[in-house]
Formats: C-alpha cells, structure tokens, sequence
C-alpha cells in the first residue's frame, strides 16, 4: 500500500483500482437541477448527489429522494448564496444567526469579497446552529444522508468550522468531504479515507470541447481515490434567465447521461463510488476523535443543539 492509494485500502479496494466519487452538487437548487440530478444518477454515471436545504427547490428535492430511496445523497452545507435573482436564506431564525448575514440581512455571495467578510463575522455558534438545521431538515423529511460537504467554502473555510463539522459528522455517523492538503493530511493520520488525487470541480473544466476534457481526465486518473463534484441541469428557459453558470450545468448533464461516459468508465477500468464506503469507515473512528470538547454525541443529553449567545 502507497500514500496514493491508502484510501483504496480503508475502503476495501485493491491498490491499483481507479475509484471515482463522482457527485453531483447543488441539488435543490432549482427544478431543472433537480431532475437532471436524478437522471444523472439513476441513468447516467453519477453516484451521488448533495442537498442545498436552504434553496426554495429543496423540499422538491426530497419529495425525489423519497421516490428514489437508492440514491446516495449528503448534505450541502450552505452559508452563502450567489444568486440574487433567486435568493436564499439560512434555515434558522435569521435573530438567531446575525453574524452569518451581511448588512442587508441576506446571506454572503460568494465573491473573494463576500466569503472574506462572511469568514471575518461568522460566529461558530450561529454556524453550528444553522449546520444543525439543515442536518435536521434532512432527518425531519425522514431521510438519512451519508456526508457532510460546503457549498462554495473549501473546508469550510475555517478552522474551526471545519472540525465543527466533523463533530458534526460524527454525531450524525456521516463521512465528510475533505479538499485541501492540510485537512486531508490531519484525516489520514487519523486512519480516515480521503481523496488521494485532489478534487475537481466541474465550473473549472472549461467548457470548450469538455466531453473530451473529461474523457481524456478519465483516462488519465491514477490508482487510488479522486472526487469529481459535478452540477448537471436540465437548463431549461427559466434556469437560463436565472443561472449563469446554465452552460457548465447542461454541458454536464449532457455528458453524464451519454453512452460515451459509459463507455470510458468500462475502458480505463474507473470504478465510480458514493459516499457510502467512506460513510462506514467514518462511522469507526475512534470516540472522540473527530468531536470538539463540549459538544454531546446525538442522544446524549442536550444533544439536540446547542443554542449558544
């Protein structure tokens, strides 16, 4: 076993398998989002899927994952919105969140500036009251998530609201999706599986000639464990006038639900993986590992929230 492929191993794959998390991000966001998702998943190559519980498609979303109950789904931890042509707000009381909103009382937009600002001001209680909020949403539609990830902050961002979360993930028995070297070195030395390879965000894929972009990605992924997080959408009249980033979306729908991505996974031997694998190893870690002091484990008294100043 290498450094390259240790996940391989936690997982219970051979070190030379080409292993995939390809999820799709952004679920809720719209309708077109929506159904493009579940398509993506259940027709196409996709394995996964992550829920924005603040967006106005969410309960949309759920009324889906119910009717689906096979796909893997974790949860899109949102404290920003980049769209103000369909805005959002936290899920908790906005008085009870004020450090998370800027001075008009919405949400952040992500710009260097806004998640600047937000990561400047945002208190870890109201972080974690509204990160509990969206988990329960989830739980309160009577669905089980498998992961925990950001929207728009790698890592979260801090610090200190990254090892929140895995204390929230652990409360919860969810993995969490780790990017960045320092985290994902601290997880390794925790036993934890984590990418080998990096991770690839699909706005980054330009968007000329991307089917063969992607293709030519397939084929050069390594033995060991690489994330993709996609957004596919149907983009449809609507989602146009709304979405600027409609192209990224429709030209991964397009490509996720093509014979030829079939095809390069059975070629270049890609094994594509949910969460569900890492779930269970993250649901092993020792007690206290990934938990903060002070915070109860789910079922331990006061372990529904903590409610903070």
């Amino acid at each position: 076993m290498t450094a390259e492929t240790l996940a391989n191993a936690l997982i219970g794959h051979p070190p030379d398998a080409r292993l995939l998390l390809l999820n799709c991000d952004d679920f809720g966001l719209d309708e077109d989002v929506n159904l493009a998702v579940v398509d993506s998943v259940l027709r196409g190559i996709a394995a996964s899927c992550s829920l924005m519980p603040p967006c106005h498609a969410a309960p949309h979303a759920l009324r889906l994952l119910r009717r689906h109950p096979e796909i893997p789904f974790g949860v899109h931890l949102t404290l920003v919105c980049e769209s103000p042509a369909r805005r959002w707000g936290p899920l908790a009381a906005r008085d009870h969140v004020p450090s998370l909103l800027d001075e008009t009382g919405e949400l952040y937009a992500p710009t260097p500036a806004g998640r600047t600002a937000l990561l400047a001001r945002a208190r870890l209680d109201h972080v974690e009251r509204e990160f509990r909020a969206q988990i329960d949403a989830v739980a309160a539609a009577g669905l089980a998530p498998t992961h925990l990830d950001f929207h728009c902050l790698a890592d979260g961002g801090r610090t200190d609201i990254l090892e929140l979360t895995l204390a929230l993930g652990a409360e919860y028995g969810l993995a969490v999706r780790i990017w960045l070297p320092p985290a994902l070195a601290r997880m390794r030395e925790r036993g934890l599986p984590v990418v080998d390879h990096g991770f690839l965000d699909s706005f980054a894929v330009p968007l000329d000639d991307k089917p063969a972009r992607y293709a030519r990605l397939l084929a050069a992924l390594r033995p060991g464990l690489t994330e993709w997080a996609v957004h596919p959408s149907l983009a449809g009249p609507a989602s146009r006038r709304s979405d600027d980033g409609w192209r990224v979306r429709r030209s991964d729908y397009e490509f996720l639900t093509s014979p030829e991505a079939c095809g390069l996974l059975a070629e270049h031997d890609v094994t594509v993986l949910d969460y569900r694998p890492l779930q269970r190893v993250w649901r092993q870690a020792p007690p206290g590992s990934l938990r903060r002091s002070g915070v109860p484990r789910w079922g331990e008294p006061n372990g529904q929230a903590s409610q903070g100043g």
